[in-house]
């Protein structure tokens, strides 16, 4: 059996961004493990999931719309991390890097979209 996703450069990319978050929200206060940290992360992991599942779906259309969805996961993790920085548990520079990471996939992510059109 033959998992798509696996071949596409964009995985790659989520799997690098999530464990990027991983890394940067074990600094997070152990009092946010269950509020922001476990929010952010299963965020970031949705990105990959929704690509995964989408991929195999009957059609162009349908994998159109789980790409979607991880764009939509995406954009809900970086909403964390800026709300993370005016709350002082990340710092610019990670924000920074975390934030070019996100840009990047979502060109990748829009880029697949639009092949599928």
């Amino acid at each position: 059996m033959s998992f798509r996703f696996l071949g596409f450069p964009v995985y790659k990319s989520i799997k690098q961004y999530i464990k990027a978050i991983y890394e940067v929200t074990a600094g997070f206060p152990k009092e946010e493990q269950f509020a922001i940290v476990n929010q952010i992360r299963r965020a970031a992991v949705s990105v990959a999931l929704n690509l995964a599942e989408g991929s195999d779906r009957g059609s162009d259309k349908e994998f159109q719309r789980f790409i979607g969805l991880s764009i939509g996961s995406l954009n809900e993790t970086v909403a964390v991390l800026d709300i993370s920085l005016d709350i002082g548990f990340i710092n610019q520079q990670n924000y920074d890097i975390i934030i070019s990471k996100a840009e990047d996939i979502i060109k990748q992510l829009s880029g697949l979209r639009k092949s599928l059109r």
